[in-house]
């Protein structure tokens, strides 16, 4: 099930992407876009640079993209020329090889497994009687959207879920042994995990005023990192729903909230340190204005670095194993009608962030194993040559 894209000037024309969390994809609109409370820092406004940063080659309308275990590929989802719904693709570091893993029904979250030889992602494929959907309305998520596993040629396909309600917001923990991901019930989001075969399924969060998604796992393998918004806000509509971003244990335990203003904080994604996150945060900006922005955050003292300066929307921020590069989607360079969502990649290897061998970050130790690997990523990634032979400037 490959498919090569043509040149960028060539894609497809402007479509929605698929938001998570009842959010909007890009408007320069402030009135579609979810309100920052009244809580924001001085440095949240004030003027930098980003780090050096360019769009992925060849992509058409991307978001939510992972990168493999080696840092030589992503997965997302996106919406070739000749797509009628969003599938999850996955393309090299330099957009040269980009192949679709699914075309039936509409996908969603993906991931790689450790062993960079398969893949998770969400599908409606096996439900196409029932309701669409909407999977950016919390209210109106899709009913049937299940959890597969695959090769990363889309072959042997394997359902790990099987139940009519709504399965996504998938991750595979980093011994690759076992899955995490959200579950919406009678409209309840909780988070689950699984055996990698779909066994055991275990429903680990019980709150019933917190709608808890998009969560990841830290390096350790045994905190879990979630983004949630109370159950009551959510009738409040789009952009007007404050999040928080909160850790707990895999069983569901030692829940611990990280983020407490009254602000939009959302999309966590851990560092390889295991001791900071990158997230996305609204901000409040004069006259108004609300952008939204990625952040690098200490789990452990909250210290804060602002990411990207751009008054398009960046967000899905999520880091190479190897500390050395970060993808997010981002609608810069866009006309402001549009609402299109691309890939970019930001070299945050100055910002060391990386695993390290022996010490304990957010109270787990990364094993040597992990550092080992992880640091023979940056010894022979081909991201790491593809982007040596490009100009080292802030391109947008």
């Amino acid at each position: 099930m490959s498919k090569q894209f043509p040149r960028v000037d060539l894609i497809l024309p402007v479509a929605a992407i698929l938001f998570l969390a009842a959010q909007p994809v890009i408007s320069a609109r402030a009135s579609s876009l979810p309100q920052a409370g009244p809580a924001v820092s001085p440095a949240a406004t004030a003027p930098g640079v980003e780090l050096p940063c360019h769009r992925i080659p060849n992509l058409p309308e991307a978001a939510e993209w992972y990168f493999s275990p080696d840092g030589e590929y992503l997965i997302g989802n996106a919406k070739g020329p000749s797509d009628t719904a969003y599938h999850v693709y996955i393309s090299s570091f330099d957009g040269q090889d980009i192949r679709r893993i699914n075309d039936k029904g509409e996908d969603a979250c993906s991931y790689f497994f450790p062993d960079g030889k398969h893949v998770l992602w969400t599908s409606t494929r096996d439900w196409p009687d029932l309701p669409k959907g909407n999977w950016h309305d919390a209210n109106d998520y899709p009913q049937g959207a299940e959890i597969y596993s695959s090769d990363t040629r889309g072959g042997d396909v394997k359902r790990l879920t099987n139940n009519k309600v709504y399965d996504a917001e998938c991750v595979v923990a980093p011994n690759g042994q076992w899955i995490l991901f959200g579950r919406q019930i009678d409209g309840k989001m909780d988070l689950w995990t699984m055996d990698i075969d779909g066994s055991n399924q275990t429903q680990i969060t019980f709150t019933d005023d917190w709608q808890e998604g998009g969560a990841q796992i830290l390096p350790g393998g045994e905190t879990i990192i979630t983004r949630a918004w109370k159950r009551q806000d959510q009738g409040r509509g789009r952009g007007m729903m404050p999040m928080q971003i909160f850790t707990l244990k895999r069983d569901g335990s030692a829940r611990k909230q990280i983020t407490s203003d009254e602000a939009t904080h959302w999309a966590p994604y851990p560092a390889p340190d295991g001791r900071h996150f990158a997230y996305v945060r609204v901000l409040a900006e004069p006259g108004g204005r609300l952008n939204w922005e990625i952040y690098l955050r200490n789990i452990e003292t909250g210290e804060e670095r602002r990411l990207t300066y751009d008054p398009a929307f960046d967000g899905f921020p999520s880091i190479s194993a190897d500390g050395r590069w970060m993808t997010f989607s981002s609608g810069r360079g866009g006309k402001p009608e549009e609402r299109a969502l691309f890939q970019h990649i930001m070299d945050i290897s100055s910002l060391g962030v990386g695993p390290r061998r022996g010490q304990t970050y957010g109270g787990e130790r990364i094993p040597s194993s992990d550092h080992q690997r992880r640091s023979e990523v940056t010894r022979r990634s081909g991201a790491g040559k593809y982007l040596r032979s490009i100009p080292r400037s802030n391109e947008r």
